[in-house]
């Protein structure tokens, strides 16, 4: 039976983050929530009225529980979450404006979900009943333990023909690019779906697009086309998004996708955004993705509904993406306008 269940597993991490864009120096005190890659598609998975279970390892502590509950709130399984360890991760987040970038800061050395192994975790149990697998280059980028957690995972999500996802997600707080092109070059081998952005493909597999400039919101289309193609025929990986981020300011930028699928190229709307919080905008787009895949919706449909999941995540504070699909399918009817709605 086709229950449409999808699996992440990853970290979950304590945000601690400056109230009104003031910076770490000025702040007197910090807004705590919960967020991290995996769990923010989760989450978004189950906004979308999807089975939906995040795996990972916590602490027995109150953040720990806080993290759980949270999960909990917003509908996602999480009793395969497993306890143990110390600490859980937090990182520090000061948000931008104008032309200041945001900064992040982690702590995250030595969290329970890094110093996993793969026997914490069994994933035939897991994986029963599961239709998709996502995971991202964060997690094997935590430690030797989570790399091979992350390996066993990938396995076992084929063995069982789950659907197997990867957000590249290059990290470089985390480790260089020498370390994580033979991980994420392995790992390829199990991967159905590759997502990227116009960065992280250049970092972890050395593939660039050519006259394309990050700095000044240059992005050459063809390039990313040849790079999407490239990924894909290296790694026999059938379908690969690339995301495309034109960075004005931290206030405005402008977003679109292409999508590798079916041997055809697809393009994406591009939307124009006054930014209110950006962090996770990559993970809604990973999420309205996977439910397109999960919908049966045509390629260019589903590459569509993700763009704009991602475009709305940016209006909304915290990293969860707390949109419907009748608001997704809203803006991809054209209704952007932000009119209210009485």
């Amino acid at each position: 039976m086709d229950t449409k269940k999808v699996v992440t597993f990853g970290e979950i991490m304590m945000r601690l983050a400056t109230p009104g864009r003031l910076r770490f120096s000025q702040a007197h005190e910090l807004e705590l929530t919960y967020g991290g890659g995996e769990a923010n598609v989760a989450v978004s998975i189950a906004n979308f009225g999807l089975p939906s279970t995040f795996v990972t390892r916590l602490p027995k502590n109150p953040f720990g529980d806080g993290a759980v509950a949270m999960l909990r709130s917003h509908g996602v399984d999480e009793k395969h979450i497993t306890r143990g360890g110390d600490r859980i991760g937090i990182y520090f987040l000061e948000p931008g404006a104008s032309q200041r970038p945001s900064m992040v800061v982690y702590d995250r050395a030595a969290s329970a979900i890094s110093c996993c192994t793969p026997q914490d975790f069994d994933w035939d149990v897991i994986f029963d009943g599961a239709s998709w697998f996502h995971f991202t280059g964060i997690t094997p980028a935590l430690g030797a333990g989570a790399a091979a957690a992350t390996k066993t995972a990938c396995k076992a999500a084929k063995s069982a023909g789950v659907t197997v996802s990867c957000d590249l997600n290059y990290r470089k707080k985390l480790w260089s690019p020498e370390q994580a092109r033979p991980v994420m070059s392995e790992l390829m081998q199990w991967v159905d779906v590759l997502i990227a952005n116009e960065e992280d493909t250049a970092s972890v597999f050395g593939m660039h697009a050519e006259n394309s400039n990050l700095e000044d919101g240059t992005l050459n289309l063809e390039g990313y086309e040849r790079v999407a193609e490239a990924v894909g025929s290296r790694f026999n990986i059938p379908n690969v998004a690339i995301t495309l981020r034109q960075s004005y300011s931290a206030d405005r930028n402008g977003w679109s996708a292409l999508l590798l699928a079916g041997g055809q190229i697809h393009h994406s709307t591009r939307y124009d955004m006054t930014i209110v919080d950006r962090v996770g905008g990559g993970d809604a787009f990973a999420a309205g993705l996977i439910y397109g895949y999960l919908s049966r919706m045509p390629h260019s449909d589903s590459l569509e509904f993700a763009v704009a999941a991602s475009c709305l995540k940016h209006s909304i504070v915290g990293d969860f993406n707390l949109v419907t699909v009748d608001e997704v399918n809203k803006l991809v009817a054209g209704d952007g306008s932000g009119r209210v709605q009485r």
